[in-house]
């Protein structure tokens, strides 16, 4: 063989470190910039981004048909992602799951998995975009964003999504690339806007500013956040952890059985884990008390996880040990990691939304240049064609005496005046076009166009108009895809017991005593007793906070059972032992939670009126609960031997009809109806008789025509002579919001008592413009209004007549009740019941 066919040699020495280093490099930048972490504007890894753009390209729009998962995968595997079918549809799994994202992207048919199982293979399940998918690729034929090679430099594919939602803080991340992870909790996509509307407005808004918007992380299975200091850490920082709790209730399974009925789980925990933690607790030891464990979730009624208490065992003692040692109570810690401009960072709270604001200020920008363009380059046709029409008998002679196109092209721009393109569209025009409708039609355009034109270039002129605009498609977003929160956030810090304790824990769990405070604003908290004393202390400071207005009080102890007596003539039992626990004497209902959200099962618009002991009595007597309704009906009902039910009827009201007071009375208590048109009666509580549960009551106020009843109580005869009558009138034509009203505060005993179903005293005379009561208040001590926001309003400090005119208010009075130093002093009647003692 010739030495010429022998293939030379060629080799070069090079350094094992520094080829290892780079190679690692190259690697590292590789997987934390192409794979494993999310980009801050639109909250997307690259695979999820590139799933979503083919899917749009694919027309999978949601009024369309669900297709094969598999093709979805083929298609952003051959085209945009070359890293295998698996990885794809994993990506494409997780943005379809509703239990996974808050606000899922994919609009799954089939089997895509549950928390404790995996998916079905791509070739079983379908697949086709959700609504909010829309969002974050709508305008991307606007040049809103950058368009870059796919991996063959065939395609393009955009850098960046338009992401018109929040979507990194919306729906999380997770993600482990090469020395560092990312670990984002999904958030309530309403409350992420108001946040980034707030920052949008005020660039130098600080993170405790956004946390008034944004408290912390809404998990898509709700649960409960218990203490918030490590969510505060990582809205300041970027990194933190916080605990998150199931949702449980004690329930009676049988008449002489009780269970803890489980609703909602930790983020990502799925049942068959509790059961199978529970299980091996039992086995160990660790856990005792419990007998039997069922899941009897299902599609219609969602979660639902019974765990059956043994006869004896003090079930809130039994789920202290379920925290303790199973899933039930579980941590989640944040890493807020993204790429911001290809590099990644830890980003707090106000970054995240500055990075997401700057970006949608870009796209807004982009897009109405782009917009601004194309209509000028139609407008500029469209007087083309007038010109034409205008002469358009001299236009065809023109045309038809020309050699060629090109001749005539250059005749027309010579002849009318006209452009390149002008000149070219006419020559392409059809005979339809030359009718007198369609000059109408291009006069219309034409003027359409240069009001759009005049638009955008104020848009683009001005930096507060481009944010106005970004602000309102924010709110648009919010409407059209929020949903209320779902997880519950208390400031309490877990209950953490040790090991040595945990054995005497397990059956004698502290019930001590405690006063549960209700705001007018449906705020809740309970109020830790004096130690040596044994009652709440009055707090030290006077000072009016946010939700300082008393609604109803109750003393009890922290596992005894009371009622919430609602709008919709139920009463729901529950415990306040989860109820976060704040010293007497620096009360703030901020502290507190949303009583609907800690009973979960109210229904939409329905409100608690009264906190009351259940199967009770005072001084040997049943207590009796006095209902008025807004049609002017009263009655009184027993709340002795109530079934042991979660939840039952107490009135049987008719249509249209709600309660809008309720009160725990004695015979010598006066009952009080105050109506929209400003009249006010009281008669004594013992005209009315007590009736049974199913019953509607009886007549309680006469009412005028349009006239309803706005607020109804009973006092107490030792407060006859110190109680006070606060009322506020405005007009009902004027709009929440935009008019403060007039108010007054009277004594109660200038108002004379009447009959039963009768029509009352007047309570306020109406200023000029007012027609109606929007809120009033009756009961002992300084009466202390709030507004629509809970923030304290000022009530005039002077005593009127009872029929007198009001005063004008510093601002707009949403609800009235009683200060929170005089609750504390009175309180409500004690309950008696073997469930309301002190434990030894």
């Amino acid at each position: 063989m010739s030495e010429n066919l022998i293939p030379t040699e060629r080799i070069e020495d090079v350094d094992i470190s520094n080829e290892m280093q780079d190679s690692f490099l190259e690697y590292a930048y590789s997987v934390i910039y192409s794979r494993a972490l999310p980009d801050a504007r639109d909250g997307l890894k690259p695979v999820q981004r590139r799933i979503l753009y083919q899917m749009t390209d694919m027309g999978l729009r949601p009024d369309k048909g669900h297709v094969k998962s598999a093709r979805v995968v083929g298609e952003v595997m051959g085209k945009l992602h070359p890293h295998g079918d698996s990885s794809i549809y994993d990506a494409l799994v997780r943005l379809a799951q509703d239990f996974t994202l808050r606000v899922p992207m994919i609009d799954g048919h089939g089997n895509f998995g549950s928390l404790d199982d995996g998916p079905a293979a791509a070739r079983y399940t379908e697949a086709r975009l959700a609504g909010p998918a829309m969002a974050m690729t709508d305008n991307l034929d606007e040049d809103v964003v950058d368009l870059v090679p796919n991996y063959d430099n065939q395609l393009k594919q955009p850098e960046v999504l338009p992401s018109a939602i929040p979507n990194l803080l919306v729906n999380g991340a997770s993600g482990i690339a090469v020395g560092m992870a990312t670990n984002m909790a999904p958030h309530n996509l309403v409350e992420v806007v108001q946040g980034a509307r707030h920052l949008l407005m005020n660039p130098s808004a600080t993170v405790e500013e956004l946390m008034e918007f944004i408290p912390g992380p809404d998990l898509p299975g709700g649960g409960t956040i218990v203490g918030l200091d490590g969510v505060k850490d990582a809205y300041r920082t970027g990194r933190g952890a916080f605990r998150t709790r199931a949702k449980v209730r004690v329930e009676a399974l049988t008449p002489r059985k009780s269970g803890l009925i489980v609703t909602e789980l930790p983020y990502l925990v799925g049942p068959e884990r509790v059961i199978e933690k529970i299980k091996d607790g039992v086995d160990a030891k660790k856990l005792s008390g419990i007998t039997d464990v069922v899941d009897l979730t299902d599609r219609k009624n969602g979660l639902r996880l019974v765990i059956s208490i043994k006869t004896g065992f003090n079930p809130e003692a039994v789920l202290e040990q379920l925290y303790r040692y199973t899933p039930l109570e579980d941590s989640f810690s944040i890493n807020n990691v993204a790429l911001v401009g290809g590099q990644p960072q830890t980003l707090g709270l106000r970054e995240l939304l500055q990075v997401f604001v700057d970006h949608r200020i870009s796209v807004i920008t982009r897009r109405s240049q782009f917009r601004l363009a194309r209509r000028k380059e139609r407008l500029h046709l469209v007087e083309g064609m007038l010109l034409a029409i205008l002469d358009i008998d001299e236009v065809i002679q023109l045309i038809r005496t020309s050699d060629d196109t090109d001749a005539a092209r250059k005749r027309l721009m010579e002849v009318f005046d006209l452009s390149h393109i002008q000149a070219e569209y006419i020559l392409e025009l059809r005979l339809r076009r030359l009718t007198k409708f369609s000059r109408v039609e291009l006069e219309a355009e034409r003027d359409s166009l240069l009001a759009q034109i005049a638009e955008l270039e104020a848009i683009l002129g001005s930096k507060q108009r481009i944010r106005e605009v970004v602000a309102a498609e924010l709110d648009a977003v919010a409407d059209e895809f929020g949903t209320p929160r779902r997880t519950l956030l208390t400031g309490a810090a877990p209950a953490r017991v040790s090991s040595a304790q945990a054995k005497k824990a397990n059956l004698e769990l502290a019930d001590t005593p405690c006063t549960v405070l209700l705001s007018t604003t449906g705020r809740v908290l309970k109020i830790e007793h004096d130690p040596e004393s044994g009652a709440p202390t009055g707090p030290k400071s006077s000072r009016r906070v946010k939700h300082d207005a008393v609604l109803s009080t109750i003393e009890t102890t922290s596992r005894s059972e009371i009622g919430a007596v609602t709008s919709l003539g139920r009463i729901v039992r529950f415990t306040p032992v989860d109820l976060p626990a704040v010293p007497a004497a620096s009360v703030q209902f901020a502290a507190g939670v949303a009583l609907s959200d800690y009973l979960g099962i109210l229904e939409k618009g329905e409100r608690v009126l009264l906190l009351a002991p259940l199967s009770a009595t005072v001084d040997g007597e049943d207590i009796l609960v006095a209902l008025g309704t807004k049609q002017g009906t009263v009655k009184r009902v027993s709340l002795a031997d109530l079934p042991a039910k979660p939840e039952l009827e107490i009135i049987g009201l008719k249509d249209g009809d709600s309660v809008v007071g309720a009160s725990i009375t004695t015979d010598t208590d006066e009952l009080v109806f105050v109506t929209t048109d400003a009249q006010l009666l009281h008669y004594p509580s013992a005209a009315v008789r007590p009736q049974g549960r199913p019953a509607s009551g009886m007549a309680g106020i006469k009412l005028s025509a349009e006239a309803s009843v706005l607020y109804f109580t009973a006092v107490a005869r030792e407060i006859f002579e110190t109680a006070m009558v606060a009322t506020v009138a405005d007009s009902s034509t004027t709009l929440p919001g935009t008019a403060i009203g007039s108010g007054k505060v009277s004594l109660f005993s200038e108002f004379p008592a009447k009959g039963r179903a009768t029509g009352g005293v007047r309570a306020q005379r109406f200023l000029k413009g007012e027609d109606e009561l929007t809120a009033a208040w009756v009961g002992d001590g300084e009466p202390r209004a709030l507004g629509v926001d809970g923030g304290p309003r000022e009530l005039p400090l002077d005593l009127a007549k009872r029929d007198a005119s009001g005063q004008f208010l510093d601002g707009e009075v949403a609800s009235i009740g009683e200060s929170v130093a005089t609750a504390l002093d009175a309180g409500q009647p004690e309950a008696n019941d073997d469930t309301a003692e002190t434990s030894d």
